[in-house]
């Protein structure tokens, strides 16, 4: 019996001692804070602002372009052997979309500036009429892709806000979701609303 009393009586006694080094006010916090399990991971796919997509050379965003359509392609097949989630899935397809539209803005720049040195060149009486007509039909198709690539863009990320907030809204229902991502995701849908407009 007394075999155990020590070990019983010296475990009461450290667990006494212990008890004072705790903090009394539960605001204070430990020593030793535990590392939080949930973090707000960066957009990966945030969409470049227009003076990146100016500066960027068409050649590197067609690298990207098949980059993002292998990516995407493959996406699809992993979400449905349960590798990745449907979201990033989404996300790989949208990117495709926005680099298509980078692209062709892009390409639509190069026509703006190869038009413009031809002007140039033809009011210095260096090329025909001919050759200026020529670049200058370049620069009215360069234009419709880019307005076509656009309209794409803006109704995938719309289209993708949308499925967001109902996403949302089905989480905040179950329980497992928060009203200020269903507020954010409503904002992200009025914000793309007022730019299609």
């Amino acid at each position: 019996m007394s075999s155990f009393a020590f070990p019983i009586s010296f475990f009461l006694a450290a667990s006494l001692m212990a008890e004072d080094e705790l903090p009394i006010d539960p605001a204070e916090p430990l020593e030793i804070e535990p590392p939080l399990l949930i973090q707000e991971i960066p957009s990966r796919d945030r969409a470049p602002s227009t003076s990146e997509v100016s500066e960027r050379d068409p050649e590197r965003i067609q690298i990207a372009l098949d980059s993002a359509k292998k990516s995407a392609a493959s996406g699809e097949r992993l979400f449905r052997s349960g590798v990745i989630a449907k979201l990033e899935a989404e996300n790989r397809a949208l990117k495709v979309v926005r680099l298509e539209s980078d692209l062709a803005n892009a390409r639509l720049e190069v026509a703006r500036q190869i038009v413009a040195t031809r002007q140039s060149r033809f009011d210095a009486r260096e090329i025909s009429q001919s050759e200026l007509e020529t670049v200058k039909s370049a620069l009215v198709a360069a234009r419709n892709e880019a307005i076509s690539a656009t309209a794409r863009r803006q109704k995938a990320e719309l289209d993708a806000a949308l499925l967001n907030l109902s996403r949302q809204k089905k989480l905040l229902a179950l329980g497992s979701g928060r009203k200020s991502e269903v507020a954010r995701a409503e904002e992200k849908v009025a914000a793309l609303h007022e730019q299609t407009k």
